[in-house]
């Protein structure tokens, strides 16, 4: 009875472990890589939200590009921008990237700011009619409480090492040679994103410049303004990228894999976009969408 146990147990715990080992090698990509068939995929590479981290981004670019089944990449970007480090970080990987895979950047309802910094490594750019791009320029704000902390009795004490070391303190007025070093630091970024836009794009720096004020524009009028190739949805993003790779007939797509939320993520989630969607329609005023049909 001892050894039935035991024999079970063991069993057990082994196929655990090889589950848990394939598991990890999917993730890796390791078994699409040693999986038969022809190198005729295109893979998705999703970025979404507010850019605040590359490392994720990155390790799944890298993981397309050893692939030699992966022909093409589409980037499908949904994000309004983020930090500068996270985004220069993914368009360098992109760059990298570009000299053995296809890159295509496919727009969906907004791709501004860094996702449009990001979008301009691809070798083309897919953007919907209606997709809210642009805004390239470099922002830093930040709230002054000095006032507030003085109506409540508080005052604030700093002891530093260099006169900028508390450059944006809350708790006291900005002095205008910081405003002035604060600048240059915005001025050299958003050089860096102008240079960035006229390299990918083939524009001329002062056609850019000429744009480069922080304007949002449609997929329509960025396409215009030579900022986008085409206009389409992320199904032709995919089909211009296996043309692009030299693909014939109809490609693998390889999408990302979705997440499983566990039974309180679920219910979270649930309530949280329930609540967004009350608060649009009760406070909101001004509202980018399309007038649902009557």
């Amino acid at each position: 009875m001892r050894r039935i146990v035991r024999f079970f147990f063991y069993g057990a715990v082994f196929c655990g472990l090889a589950f848990l080992c394939l598991s990890l090698l999917d993730r890796a990509g390791v078994l699409d890589r040693l999986a038969p068939g022809p190198a005729d995929k295109v893979a998705v590479l999703e970025i979404t939200g507010v850019i605040t981290q590359s490392r994720p981004i990155i390790d799944k670019l890298i993981s397309y590009r050893e692939n030699d089944k992966v022909r093409a990449i589409v980037v499908r970007i949904d994000s309004p921008g983020g930090g500068v480090g996270p985004a220069q970080e993914i368009h360098e990987e992109i760059l990298k990237t570009r000299d053995s895979k296809i890159i295509v950047a496919s727009m969906g309802s907004v791709a501004a700011s860094g996702g449009y910094y990001i979008a301009c490594g691809a070798h083309k750019i897919v953007a919907n009619p209606g997709t809210i791009t642009g805004s390239i320029g470099v922002i830093i704000e930040f709230a002054n409480i000095e006032e507030l902390l003085g109506k409540i009795g508080l005052k604030s004490v700093v002891i530093k090492s260099g006169k900028y070391k508390d450059i944006l303190s809350p708790t006291r007025e900005l002095r205008d040679e910081e405003r002035l070093l604060l600048q240059e630091v915005i001025d050299t970024v958003h050089s860096q994103f102008i240079n960035a836009v006229a390299e990918g794009r083939k524009l001329s720096r002062d056609q850019v410049v000429a744009i480069a004020d922080g304007r949002i524009l449609s997929g329509e009028q960025a396409l215009k303004l030579g900022l986008v190739d085409t206009l389409g949805n992320l199904q032709d993003a995919i089909k211009i990228a296996a043309e692009q790779a030299g693909i014939s007939g109809k490609p693998t797509v390889l999408y990302p894999e979705k997440k499983k939320p566990s039974l309180l993520e679920f219910f979270i989630d649930s309530a949280l976009s329930r609540l967004q969607t009350r608060i649009v329609q009760e406070f909101t005023g001004a509202r980018y969408q399309m007038p649902q049909p009557e």
